[in-house]
């Protein structure tokens, strides 16, 4: 099955067998490799994307469902430079081993595009579904709260 979607700004158009998951097409037919494939259950947030204007895991969308839709990755959110959140996240020293990070990132643009101007709690939230092994949360909570102007 042929499907077209706007991915990134850009007009693409794809096959799917229709057993593929929209992480499976974004990596491997549309070499964008920023959504991360781990727990394929919708539960660690490493392969958040924006569909529609909805903040989705990827590895739980079928491919053949996204006919027509829009679709933002982590490689769309920082086209010319860095997205502020991506900055806020260096900055803080939010980015050990990386894997997590697109998801925390999409995840945060998201809610920063809901809600320009979040309250610690609604920052933790927003990120409840993202998991991440290395950083403790800490450097990534003081990344986006610095943004949101929270102390």
């Amino acid at each position: 099955m042929r499907i077209h979607a706007e991915v990134n700004g850009e007009a693409r158009e794809f096959e799917t067998k229709g057993s593929e998951s929209l992480l499976f097409v974004l990596a491997d037919q549309l070499g964008l490799p920023g959504a991360k494939g781990a727990c394929e259950q919708g539960e660690c947030g490493s392969c958040s994307v924006m569909l529609d204007g909805r903040l989705v895991c990827s590895c739980l969308v079928m491919a053949v469902d996204v006919d027509g839709s829009e679709i933002v990755t982590v490689e769309g959110l920082g086209r010319s430079g860095l997205h502020p959140v991506q900055k806020a996240l260096v900055d803080s020293g939010a980015v050990q081993c990386g894997f997590c990070t697109p998801g925390f990132v999409v995840a945060a643009a998201a809610l920063l595009d809901e809600n320009p101007v979040p309250s610690s709690d609604e920052i933790r939230e927003a990120l409840s579904g993202n998991i991440c092994r290395c950083t403790g949360y800490g450097a990534i909570l003081r990344g986006l709260d610095s943004l949101a102007g929270n102390r």
